[in-house]
């Protein structure tokens, strides 16, 4: 089936002819959401699960059926949802045993979900006993432990939302005992979080448009910061041409970064060089690499979106 294709890659060194066949376009898979998030392939099951935040959904897309809806409600179940911006589920990811772990902006809390079931149990939902924001994106440290972010955009009026219990924005680790540790509570808006293939370093996205930064924190043998810096600054790129801000980031065996940004995905070096963007044609929340690393869905603002890649 022949789909519509949109955007393309701007290809700034030629070390993305490694990592993107010259040609390559960019694939509509899937449209008319209202803000698309949190992609994550289901190997097991050789589907893409990604929720639909504003709608409270969970929907998922296979090249052989196509587009279905998975789970309503991904998040907020209760009858009163005034205090909430954004009550649906966002980052995904699949655990060792095959369960889903959301980001649940609804309940304001890690949840798990049985895929075959539907059973959804909230993990943790406070630090120090207040609640948290709304966590947003998380991933899966090789010690068990799980990083995540609590940003305030699940609560309606966001760091002003009576019911924000945290002063500040954080960046989080909880153990595989169920103990949270506080990793960084001075970012604005930390959103995306990611760890390099030796699961060493913490990347995470700040989606500030007052400073729209990668930072990467150096992680300690208990999994704490042992230091960090600005990776890469996407400010000089911003422009009416290039909607979007860093987001949702992933990446690959080669420690590339695939992170949201202006103008659409940007994949940089581990060291923050520049390699490239791929345009999607619309501010673009997140990124998942399909089988194999043979392919990238992006969610781009009220579409699914794919890209061929050659594998790492």
């Amino acid at each position: 089936m022949e789909r519509e294709t949109v955007g393309g890659v701007r290809r700034l060194s030629p070390e993305m002819d490694a990592i993107i066949a010259p040609g390559a376009r960019v694939e509509v898979l899937a449209e008319g959401f209202d803000w698309a998030e949190g992609p994550v392939w289901v190997e097991a099951g050789g589907y893409l699960l990604f929720t639909d935040v504003p709608q409270n959904v969970i929907w998922r897309w296979s090249e052989a059926k196509g587009l279905s809806e998975f789970m309503r409600p991904s998040g907020f179940a209760g009858e009163d949802g005034s205090h909430l911006r954004e009550p649906g589920a966002n980052g995904l990811v699949i655990e060792p045993a095959g369960t889903l772990l959301m980001c649940d902006h609804g309940n304001r809390s890690l949840s798990r979900v049985d895929l075959a079931t539907r059973r959804k149990t909230i993990v943790v939902d406070r630090f120090e006993g207040r609640r948290f924001n709304s966590p947003n994106d998380l991933v899966i440290h090789r010690s068990g432990a799980v990083y995540f972010t609590d940003p305030p955009y699940g609560l309606e009026g966001m760091n002003e939302s009576p019911v924000k219990e945290l002063a500040h924005n954080g960046v989080y680790r909880l153990a595989p005992d169920g103990a949270v540790t506080l990793i960084e509570d001075a970012l604005s808006f930390p959103n995306g979080v990611a760890l390099s293939p030796d699961h060493g370093t913490l990347y995470v996205a700040v989606s500030d448009p007052e400073g729209p930064v990668v930072i990467a924190y150096d992680l300690d043998e208990a999994g704490g910061a042992r230091s960090s810096r600005m990776l890469f600054d996407a400010a000089p790129l911003m422009g009416p041409d290039a909607p979007g801000l860093p987001d949702g980031l992933k990446v690959d065996a080669r420690g590339r970064i695939f992170t949201t940004g202006p103008g659409g995905v940007l994949v940089l070096t581990p060291e923050g060089e520049l390699l490239g963007v791929i345009d999607t044609g619309r501010a673009t929340a997140n990124c998942a690499f399909g089988p194999g690393g043979a392919s990238l869905f992006m969610t781009a603002d009220d579409r699914l979106t794919r890209l061929a890649l050659i594998p790492a």
